[in-house]
């Protein structure tokens, strides 16, 4: 079953109008939730609302309210809310194109997909695509989304267009005053040439899917372990285990190990080579008939 947009709208360029739709990109099945439990009865934590010199409220009582002094709030509804005549409640305008590298990295929140949302929006929808594909640029606008007004970059994604929910500048945190405590090293020209030859040894591509989630899978065991009444069948590491070598000697081990796997490699298909070439000066193999 293919899932639902969650929100629908306007991608605007200038006077131009494109109904399209959202949906995320991301999904929590890989996020373990674990409730409080009251231990001796086995019973779940639940919180009430209360409200001091009252007790326990119904939902249907609870309004927003600002605190503008200590214990005084203006009330607000969230009708009143939804009622104010914000244009860009339903629709995303792109107000800059900037190149692919112009935005911090630090700024990249939240991915969604935005799809064409009717036949009548997907010529406008492919020209836009196209159009950002080709110069290689990238979108920015803002709109409201959950109630927050967003800034939001949109690129191209394959077929399609994906957007991504940016932070505001004052969400971002300077890192100057921390990378101060970074202390001056003199580096060591021999170390320098071997990191970077890890380095070019061990490039590719990023495959994700390579990766797994350690200590999901570790959660996951011990929930299964304590359902089936068993011990976890966990590896774990044993305390002061690591060591704290010099950076030389490992760097040349680390090269050392990839150069011989390497090596190992390129004799296997000498071996190969060898071995197939023994095999034709023999003759062709008789071909099984089928």
């Amino acid at each position: 079953m293919a899932p639902r947009a969650f929100w629908t709208g306007y991608l605007r360029l200038s006077l131009v109008n494109i109904p399209v739709k959202l949906y995320p990109a991301t999904t929590a099945e890989r996020t373990i939730a674990f409730h409080q439990i009251h231990q001796p009865s086995g019973k779940r934590i639940r919180y009430q609302k209360v409200a001091p010199g009252v007790g326990p409220v119904e939902n249907e009582e609870i309004t927003k309210g600002y605190e503008y002094e200590k214990g005084k709030y203006v009330l607000v509804d969230q009708k009143e809310i939804d009622e104010l005549k914000l244009e860009s409640k339903q629709t995303i305008e792109l107000v800059r194109f900037v190149d692919e590298d112009a935005i911090d990295v630090r700024y990249y929140e939240t991915p969604y997909y935005l799809l064409p949302d009717g036949d009548m929006a997907d010529e406008g929808y492919v020209i836009v695509q196209k159009a950002l594909k080709d110069t290689g640029k990238i979108g920015v606008g803002q709109f409201i989304l959950r109630g927050h007004g967003n800034i939001v970059a949109i690129k191209p994604f394959g077929k399609g267009l994906i957007l991504e929910v940016l932070r505001h500048a004052n969400e971002i945190r300077p890192a100057d005053a921390l990378f101060k405590e970074i202390t001056e090293v003199k580096v060591d020209k021999e170390a320098l040439h071997l990191a970077k030859e890890l380095i070019k040894r061990k490039g590719g591509k990023f495959e994700p899917e390579h990766f797994k989630d350690e200590y999901a899978e570790a959660v996951w065991e011990l929930i299964n372990a304590k359902l089936e009444h068993r011990a976890p069948e966990i590896m774990t590491e044993m305390p002061g285990t690591a060591k704290v070598i010099n950076i030389m000697d490992a760097l040349k081990k680390s090269v050392q190990q990839g150069k011989g796997a390497a090596d190992g490699k390129t004799a296997a298909k000498r071996g190969a080579s060898a071995r197939s070439g023994k095999k034709a000066a023999k003759g062709a193999p008789r071909r099984k008939s089928a």
